[in-house]
């Protein structure tokens, strides 16, 4: 099935949508259930793709998933964990990246992992050089085969002094779920540290692990023999939170964002403030809303947090074309996010992206010719075009966009959007925007 949406611009978001757990915490929880000797309980399920394929990847390995749709609680029972098939692995997992946080519980439960070849938005390298050697440094053998990667651990995982060259989400978790079990300490410099890696410090410290964050992004792990359950609510998806906020500033619209969390929002809001959007704080979650007048152009970087989260700045880059005069956005995360700027210079954008560093923060790739730093020059009137989501928070760029702009766009690949945004044509209907959504086979 594939979807087409078309959007007739204009209109103003406004109303309520509700945001629960983050995307980028729920699937790494539900890895960490396998470590458990006894069932687990994760609150606050978002219905998107990501969890759809880690339950399916979970019930392949023997994980019993039961899910309220009503509640967002799930139940994962690990108890009668296995070895799944190599196929059915593959044709489950081909388009997503989650299946190598799978390698080090997996090892913990049955002794083996097979990883297949990795999916994933389209944003940058993403090399998993970080998990291979972080894996080899707990004492795992990686035999690289065709079609995906297969790993073991004959004596068992040991625990491992580790330093990170770049604090990669994806490679702290990685010896998270690898060391809880582990035979003996493991110390990792250079971790990341966003909300969502704290959160799932958060659960193994329930299921029984020892875990310190210190100083200077600095993790230590006391490996146990065993671990049990958990029951845990997980932390509100703030990217998804940022991105409506987005929506209405962009559409002259005010958008309250139920669930919405200010403590792990700051670096946003003040972003956000800047700019000149509106927003009102309050225990259920944050307001946001265009108050009128002109918009404030700025210069912008993003970093590794605390600093102004990569997955931010793409809904961002559409107000700021709305903005009165030149902003400046150097992407230090991802070297290829930009390339959902194409669609919107289609739309009556004036941006222009740049292969040298156009700011302070330290960049991995500002030597390697990529381009990273964005010049946007407003305000531009957009207007309606055509595009294909190119992934997933440019895709949600590009529809915002297209609800700001005058005239009809249509939208194809709408798919990808589902995979972080629960419910997102709901909520688009429950905010005023007028669309229609067509699925063809």
């Amino acid at each position: 099935m594939s979807s087409v949406l078309t959007i007739r611009g204009g209109v103003p978001l406004s109303g309520r949508v509700a945001v629960r757990g983050a995307k980028n915490l729920v699937p790494k929880a539900m890895v960490a259930a396998l470590l458990g000797n006894e069932p687990s309980t994760l609150r606050s399920v978002p219905e998107i793709k990501d969890v759809d394929i880690v339950t399916s990847l979970l019930q392949l390995h023997g994980v019993s998933v039961n899910r309220d749709t009503a509640t967002g609680d799930l139940t994962l029972d690990p108890t009668n964990a296995k070895t799944a098939a190599v196929a059915d692995i593959d044709a489950h997992a081909g388009d997503s990246r989650i299946p190598i946080l799978f390698c080090g519980p997996l090892i913990h439960a049955i002794g083996e992992a097979f990883i297949p070849d990795l999916g994933g938005c389209r944003i940058g390298d993403r090399p998993i050089d970080y998990h291979l050697d972080v894996l080899r440094q707990f004492g795992a053998v990686v035999d690289k085969r065709p079609g995906g990667i297969s790993i073991s651990a004959p004596r068992g995982l040991k625990g491992a002094r580790i330093s990170l060259p770049y604090p990669s989400v994806g490679a702290t978790e990685q010896v998270l779920l690898s060391a809880t079990r582990a035979e003996g300490v493991t110390e990792l410099k250079g971790a990341a540290i966003e909300p969502e890696v704290i959160d799932l410090v958060a659960v193994l410290q329930k299921m029984g692990a020892i875990i310190a964050v210190l100083n200077d992004r600095t993790i230590r792990i006391e490996g146990v023999p065993e671990l049990g359950g958990y029951t845990h609510r997980a932390l509100p998806d703030r990217n998804e939170a940022a991105s409506w906020a987005s929506a209405a500033l962009a559409t002259h619209g005010d958008i309250f964002v139920e669930g919405a969390s200010q403590r792990d929002m700051m670096t946003f809001l003040n972003v956000y403030r800047k700019i000149g959007g509106g927003l009102q704080i309050t225990d259920e979650g944050i307001r946001f809303y265009h108050p009128g007048g002109k918009l404030s152009p700025l210069v912008l970087e993003t970093d590794v947090h605390p600093g102004f989260m990569t997955d931010w700045q793409q809904p961002l880059i559409v107000a700021l074309t709305q903005a009165e005069g030149v902003s400046i956005v150097h992407e230090t995360v991802y070297e290829n996010r930009f390339g959902f700027t194409e669609a919107l210079g289609r739309m009556g954008a004036t941006i222009q992206l740049h292969r040298e560093c156009l700011g302070s923060v330290p960049c991995r790739f500002g030597q390697r010719n990529f381009l990273h730093s964005a010049v946007i020059s407003g305000p531009t009137p957009l207007h309606g075009a055509d595009f294909d989501i190119p992934d997933l928070r440019g895709g949600f760029s590009h529809v915002i966009a297209a609800l700001a702009a005058d005239g009809v766009s249509r939208a194809t690949g709408v798919g990808i959007i589902r995979r972080g945004y629960e419910h997102f044509t709901e909520k688009l209907s429950a905010l005023g925007a007028d669309f229609d959504l067509e699925e063809t086979k």
